[in-house]
C-alpha cells in the first residue's frame, strides 16, 4: 500500500513532516488529498482535546473558524470568569475552509517536484510520494 509523506512549509522556514497517511488507491486528485489530510489531522485535533485541555493542540492546515475559535478561546480572551470547555471541530468545514483557502492561494501543494494547479487535478500515487503544503503567510497591511 502506497504511503504519501506530508510536509508542511512556510516560506523562510524548514520543511516540517505533519503526517503519514496509508493511500488505498493508485490515483488521488488534490481535493481528495486535502480531505484525507484535514479528517486526520481533525480526528488527532479532537481526541487531544478529549484526552486533556492542558497539552498542546495539534496546529491544522487551517484555522478553526471564528465560532470555533470564539469557543475554543481562554476564558480570560473571552470576558473575565466565563469558563468555555473546548470544543469538537467539525471535519467537514475545515476541508471547506481548506479547499477554499487553497482557491485563494492561502497555500499551494506541490507533489514530488511539481505544483499542482487545481483540487481536481489528479496525480498517480507511488511507494514514496512526498507532498509538501506550503503555506503563505499575509503581508501586514496589504
Amino acid at each position: 500500500m502506497p504511503t504519501l509523506t506530508i510536509n508542511d512549509e512556510r516560506l523562510g522556514r524548514e520543511k516540517v513532516k505533519a503526517l503519514t497517511l496509508e493511500c488505498l488507491t493508485e490515483s488521488l486528485t488534490v481535493r481528495e488529498l486535502i480531505r484525507q489530510r484535514v479528517y486526520q489531522e481533525v480526528q488527532d485535533y479532537n481526541q487531544k482535546l478529549e484526552e486533556s485541555n492542558n497539552k498542546p493542540l495539534p496546529k491544522l492546515l487551517v484555522t478553526p473558524t471564528d465560532e470555533e475559535a470564539q469557543l475554543n478561546a481562554k476564558p480570560s480572551q473571552i470576558a473575565p470568569n466565563r469558563s468555555k470547555r473546548k470544543k469538537k471541530i467539525s471535519w467537514e468545514t475545515q476541508f471547506d475552509l481548506a479547499c477554499r483557502a487553497f482557491d485563494s492561494n492561502g497555500f499551494f501543494v506541490i507533489i514530488g517536484d511539481r505544483q499542482a494547479e487545481a483540487l481536481d487535478e489528479a496525480f498517480q500515487v507511488a511507494v514514496d510520494t512526498e507532498i509538501t503544503f506550503v503555506k503563505l503567510v499575509p503581508l501586514v497591511g496589504g
